[in-house]
């Protein structure tokens, strides 16, 4: 299903046949993929094919966590490795927010001892739910069907009531300018809370979201400590997150 999105983000609407014949598969599986997206309102169906929603010139579409999974895919597993060695061992608080760099963060850190993990991931919870080692403490809220998040006041307060010492933040954009962005508002205040209680603040995001803004802010630039990103990501944008005060990682071998 991530082909045909990333197909139709390029050329704006595609056929039937002709989306059979790109990916080599029936006419009854794009079918049911077509509508799977549909529900999911990332496309709209049309009469021997599919288009993209109209969401304005400036706005992007979020893709479901199951699907953003799938994308750069080793880049995500660099970055979180050399997200983990940037977390000193011992007695530590660590907030994780959604994401799937960050669920892969929390999977390396799953071995530490005397760690709390505070998140508002479902998709990290569960990742951490069997390791005697962690104290993992999950926030409530309301959640967020596309990222399997918890949001909202209860999350927020959660956040709140306690004292981090690291957090780890996935984003949608990431500027000098513009700091930390990411697709949805309620998401957006949920993660400054996490931002606004923690003493070390880790923005981890591949190439693809170095010099991207999207619509709600989560965090000034000021208030990132390191960024973590993988060789692909912009240069120029780099240089400019540097010369702000923000440490830049580039997470290019295992």
């Amino acid at each position: 299903m991530l082909s045909i999105i990333e197909r139709l983000t390029e050329s704006g609407s595609l056929t039937l046949e002709g989306l059979s014949g790109e990916l080599r598969v029936s006419p009854a599986t794009i079918r049911r993929d077509l509508a799977d997206l549909e529900d999911q309102q990332l496309l709209r169906r049309t009469h021997g094919g599919a288009r993209l929603i109209e969401v304005g010139h400036d706005i992007e579409i979020e893709l479901p966590v199951q699907l953003k999974d799938g994308q750069f895919r080793e880049a995500k597993r660099l970055i979180a490795r050399a997200t983990a060695r940037l977390i000193r061992p011992g007695r530590h608080v660590v907030a994780i927010g959604g994401g799937t760099t960050t669920t892969e963060v929390a999977r390396l850190l799953s071995t530490r001892h005397d760690f709390t993990i505070v998140t508002n991931s479902l998709t990290t919870a569960t990742q951490l739910a069997a390791r005697p080692t962690l104290r993992v403490i999950m926030t409530g809220g309301v959640m967020r069907p596309h990222s399997h998040e918890l949001v909202g006041v209860l999350a927020e307060n959660t956040f709140q009531a306690i004292n981090i010492g690291t957090a780890v933040l996935g984003v949608d954009g990431m500027t000098a300018v513009r700091g930390a962005t990411t697709h949805d508002e309620t998401e957006a205040r949920t993660n400054g809370a996490m931002v606004g209680h923690a003493q070390r603040v880790i923005v981890v995001a591949d190439g693809s979201k170095i010099g991207r803004v999207t619509l709600a802010s989560v965090a000034g630039i000021d208030r990132i400590d390191d960024l973590v990103t993988d060789s692909s990501a912009d240069v120029g944008e780099l240089e400019a997150i540097r010369a702000a005060g923000t440490r830049v990682h580039i997470a290019d071998s295992p």
